[in-house]
């Protein structure tokens, strides 16, 4: 059903973006990756099955580099179906500790999960606008409402997130739609890396009793881009019923 469609990722070099990338390649998207480090961007595009895709240097900080962004998706496709905000940051900052959550460390969090959904959807819109049957999925996480995460302030952007993904999908309506999907813990190469016993603590307090598999990821994306065609402002938990736990 995605044959020959386009989608622009942004994050795409990250351990959730890269799981999504394949899962749009494999479904026959045509994939601009948006990147901020190159040489990772350079090696995930042989990599990815089909052809067509382009790698972009798109910084979601930067509104300007966003337009370039959107102009090289627009040269290139003519076109953009799918639009998948999945750049985000964090640091591991215990949620007693507000000295250690210092303030650039949260401004930076809120530049990159919230302003940077903003500013990628802007630039992109005109283009998404153009297309058939549109859409936006911007990555969340069920800390958005659990307020268990990495940090406080990571917690609160997502919740602005899943906030902004209401707001787009009642105003950019019946145009475009707009869905947040919201992991549990994914098992990426980074999480994997972290302390084996608090890992499975984190699986044994989940229901499914594991982790989610980034590929699982991507599923929920597919599955919004098509089986899913009346859904707009809706979250979509991937968290193998983690709040249960």
């Amino acid at each position: 059903m995605l044959e020959g469609q386009c989608a622009f990722v942004t994050g795409a070099t990250g351990g959730l973006g890269q799981a999504i990338c394949h899962a749009l390649a494999n479904a026959g998207m045509r994939i601009a990756l948006g990147y901020t480090t190159r040489a990772k961007a350079q090696t995930l595009l042989p990599e990815l099955s089909g052809d067509g895709h382009i790698a972009v240097h798109a910084p979601v900080t930067d509104s300007a580099m966003l337009a370039i962004a959107a102009a090289r998706v627009n040269e290139t496709y003519g076109r953009l179906d799918l639009l998948v905000n999945c750049a985000g940051i964090t640091r591991f900052v215990p949620h007693h500790d507000l000295d250690m959550l210092d303030d650039a460390l949260i401004d930076e969090i809120f530049a990159v999960n919230v302003r940077g959904v903003i500013a990628s959807t802007r630039a992109m819109l005109p283009l998404l606008r153009a297309a058939p049957s549109p859409l936006i999925v911007n990555i969340s996480s069920i800390a958005a409402t659990t307020a268990m995460g990495s940090n406080i302030a990571y917690c609160a952007s997502k919740a602005a997130v899943d906030n902004l993904t209401r707001s787009l999908a009642r105003a950019l309506a019946p145009d475009v739609r707009v869905v947040s999907v919201a992991p549990g813990l994914v098992d990426t190469e980074f999480v994997k890396q972290l302390d084996e016993d608090w890992r499975n603590d984190q699986a044994g307090r989940t229901p499914l009793n594991r982790l989610a598999r980034p590929e699982e990821i991507g599923s929920a994306v597919i599955a919004a881009a098509t089986s899913l065609s009346f859904m707009t402002g809706a979250i979509i938990p991937v968290d193998g019923g983690r709040p249960l736990g």
